[in-house]
C-alpha cells in the first residue's frame, strides 16, 4: 500500500506570504540526504486563527516554524514559553509536546533568531562596536535586540512612528551615525519581490567601520546593502543566521537543545 500522509512525522512553517521561505527546501534536502522519515510543508495562512484548523488537519506534527507576521500573534496559542522567547516576545519556534498515547499535546515556544543572530554577528566585531541601531520593531527586532545585549552592545530601535525608546528615522542625526556603528534591517524593505525598496536612513554617512546588516536574504544583495557597500561599510544578510537558526529548530525538535 501506498504510503499515507500521515505515517510520516511533519514539520512546518506558518507565515504569509511564504514566497521567499526557505525551510521548506533546507529541511526537506535535510531529511533526504540522512534518512530521515519526515516532511516539511509551507502552511500559508492569511490569518493566525487558522493555526489550530492546520494542526488539526496535520496530527503528525511535532514542530513548527514561525515567520512575518505571526513572530508576535502566535504568542496566545502557547501552553508554555521558552525563557528567551518570553523576554523577547517572540516565538519562531513552537515544539509540540505530545503525550505518550499521542492524544494530546501542549505546545511550547521557543525564538532561535536570538542565536542566530548573534552567533552569525559575532565573527565580525570589532571593539568599536559598542552600539547599533535596529531598523523596525517587530518580532525580529526583539531577537537582534537580545543578541546584541548578549554581546554587550547597545541597542537602539528605529521606527517611522516615535514612541518612548524609539527615534524615527528623520532623527538620525550624524553624532548617531558615529556612535553606532551596527545597523540591522529588521524590516521587511526589499524583500523579493519588491526589490528596489530600502530603509531610509542616511547611508552617506557610512564609514569603512559600520557594519550593515540585513535580516533579509532574498534577494541575496539588497538595496540596502548596496547603498551601504557604496560608502565602504560591510554589508551581510541573514542567510547565515537563518542557517544558524535552523540548526537550532532540529535541536529543540528532538530534545538536543
Amino acid at each position: 500500500m501506498p504510503e499515507t500522509k500521515q505515517t510520516k512525522s511533519c514539520y512546518g512553517l506558518i507565515g504569509y506570504p511564504l514566497v521567499h521561505s526557505f525551510s521548506r527546501g533546507y529541511f526537506n534536502q535535510k531529511f533526504q540526504s540522512e534518512g530521515i522519515d519526515a516532511e516539511y510543508i509551507n502552511f500559508e495562512i492569511e490569518d493566525i486563527g487558522l493555526l489550530m484548523e492546520v494542526i488539526s488537519e496535520h496530527n503528525n506534527l511535532n514542530g513548527l516554524n514561525v515567520t512575518i507576521p505571526y513572530k508576535e500573534q502566535v504568542i496566545p496559542y502557547m501552553d508554555e514559553m521558552d525563557e528567551d522567547a518570553a523576554a523577547i516576545g517572540a516565538v519562531n519556534v513552537i515544539k509540540f509536546l505530545w503525550n505518550d498515547e499521542r492524544t494530546d499535546f501542549k505546545l511550547k515556544g521557543y525564538n532561535s533568531d536570538v542565536i542566530g543572530f548573534q552567533n552569525s554577528l559575532q565573527p565580525i566585531l570589532k571593539p568599536c562596536h559598542t552600539r547599533a541601531l535596529i531598523l523596525g520593531t517587530g518580532g525580529a527586532a526583539k531577537a537582534v535586540s537580545q543578541g546584541l545585549r548578549n554581546l554587550g552592545i547597545a541597542p537602539q530601535y528605529v521606527s517611522r512612528t516615535k514612541r518612548e525608546g524609539i527615534i524615527t528615522y528623520e532623527e538620525i542625526t550624524a553624532e548617531i551615525m558615529e556612535s553606532h556603528l551596527i545597523i540591522i534591517n529588521t524590516t521587511p524593505l526589499g524583500m523579493y519581490p519588491k526589490v528596489d525598496a530600502c530603509p531610509p536612513i542616511p547611508y552617506n554617512l557610512l564609514t569603512t567601520d559600520h557594519i550593515c546588516y540585513d535580516l533579509l536574504y532574498n534577494p541575496e544583495e539588497t538595496l540596502f546593502m548596496r547603498n551601504s557597500t557604496k560608502y565602504g561599510a560591510i554589508a551581510k544578510n541573514g542567510l547565515e543566521m537563518l542557517l544558524l537558526q535552523a540548526f537550532v529548530s532540529w535541536q529543540i525538535w528532538n530534545d538536543e537543545y
